[in-house]
């Protein structure tokens, strides 16, 4: 019978806090080139996203 183990490993808190920073960064810089875009297909493309998935915008 041959039995796999499963390892885990753990991430540092720091590791964690630097992914999480990361993640907001491109969250944010992604919100606001759309939001602030000039053409207004990507605005209006974005727009109609966050009514889908029943985000509030105005």
């Amino acid at each position: 019978m041959n039995t796999a183990s499963v390892s885990t490993t753990q991430i540092s808190v720091s590791e964690r806090a630097k992914a999480v920073a990361a993640a907001l960064i491109v969250g944010i810089a992604l919100v606001y080139t759309t939001g602030f875009a000039a053409s207004t297909d990507v605005h209006n493309a974005a727009h109609d996203t966050r009514h889908g998935l029943a985000f509030p915008c105005h």
